[in-house]
């Protein structure tokens, strides 16, 4: 039997990146991450948010603290992990997070400012290098666009564009 364990998110930080290190001296850091959603209820549109912790280990993470902060948009490639743990007080506590293998930036501080990577004539957005892998991952097939949500699509010439 195979398993597949794979999340992919995009959203807004929640709070500054939190970096810590391992007693063996590996950098681990975590934040928070709101997702949006937009539906329709009857007639009326409605906004849904999640709430997800996102841990990033090793240079990545160090890299994390020092360029985001809270409400940057990232694309957080990673696992679920569950975790369980003893408290103080004995009780026993449990988390579900995600563990990123990868977090791409795309919002880009310039003086203390976030803009994001939107070319603002044309709306497309620049997510890097991995666009054509993204796009394969989401089930991309050179036959049409595939749809990241909150608006923003890629498409099958690596494209972006953002229609909200």
């Amino acid at each position: 039997m195979a398993f597949f364990n794979k999340v992919i998110l995009m959203g807004n930080l929640t709070r500054d990146p939190e970096l810590r290190f391992t007693s063996g001296g590996t950098a681990v850091a975590s934040f928070g991450l709101a997702v949006n959603r937009k539906f329709k209820q009857g007639e009326e549109w409605k906004d849904d948010v999640c709430f997800v912790d996102i841990v990033v280990w090793a240079k990545q993470g160090e890299n994390c603290e020092q360029y985001l902060n809270k409400g940057s948009l990232v694309l957080v490639e990673g696992r679920l992990n569950y975790r369980t743990w003893e408290a103080k007080e004995g009780q026993k506590r449990s988390k579900l997070e995600v563990v990123a293998n990868n977090v791409q930036f795309l919002t880009k501080s310039d003086s203390g400012k976030d803009e994001d990577f939107r070319d603002s004539e044309r709306g497309n957005v620049d997510f890097g290098e991995r666009d054509i892998d993204l796009y394969k991952e989401l089930g991309g097939d050179g036959s049409g666009d595939v749809y990241l949500g909150d608006g923003i699509s890629i498409r099958p010439d690596r494209s972006h564009y953002d229609d909200r």
